[in-house]
């Protein structure tokens, strides 16, 4: 990314209220929808607190239109969105570079992903990793599923529902999510 700006931007989209922020090399976060804009900035300042709402450079604009289209329910390819994962140790990177592999509406298992990245046998620290994925849609963490293909947990706001919601957005269909499963309105 050849902007050296940083920042961050909150957008309306039709999901609810999102958020991305960013870097001179590229995003660093993605924040999924809440239904209030302040929600997703409380979220936002928690994290970033001393983060400026910045001008949009082309690319990040272009990142965020995308989002948007997503959000409406269109087909959006993500690969080529430059990312700053810096200070992600190796394991995390594998296993996201292997996610964001995964094209729009395709599922893998946690096993199976822990494997495409190099690290087979691993499929509870890949869903742990996963847990830890700074940007959600982009680096498609809810298009991994627990064995035997169910829904599994989801750690951002709405938990397995928003999960649910966002494969079926995509054509993917899978069981309800489990009863114990704790969530959130979308």
């Amino acid at each position: 990314m050849t902007n050296s700006s940083i920042g961050r931007h909150i957008f309306e989209t039709a999901l609810g209220w999102m958020a991305v922020t960013w870097s001179a090399e590229g995003l660093t976060r993605v924040w999924l929808p809440e239904r209030e804009r302040e929600s997703v900035l409380r979220r936002v300042e928690k994290r970033e607190a001393n983060l400026p709402d910045a001008p949009l450079s082309p690319v990040i604009a272009a990142v965020v239109e995308s989002l948007k289209s997503y959000a409406a329910g269109e087909e959006v390819d993500f690969s080529t969105v430059p990312l700053d994962l810096s200070g992600i140790d190796d394991f995390r990177l594998a296993i996201y570079d292997a996610a964001k592999a995964l094209h729009y509406g395709e599922t893998v298992t946690y096993g199976e992903l822990a494997k495409r990245a190099g690290h087979p046998g691993l499929a509870r620290e890949t869903g742990a990793a996963l847990g830890q994925n700074p940007l959600p849609i982009v680096v498609p963490c809810h298009r991994i599923l627990a064995a035997g293909n169910k829904i599994g947990g989801f750690s951002a706001p709405g938990g397995s529902r928003t999960k649910e919601k966002m494969l079926a957005m995509e054509g993917v269909r899978v069981g309800p999510p489990p009863p114990a499963q704790a969530s959130l309105p979308l």
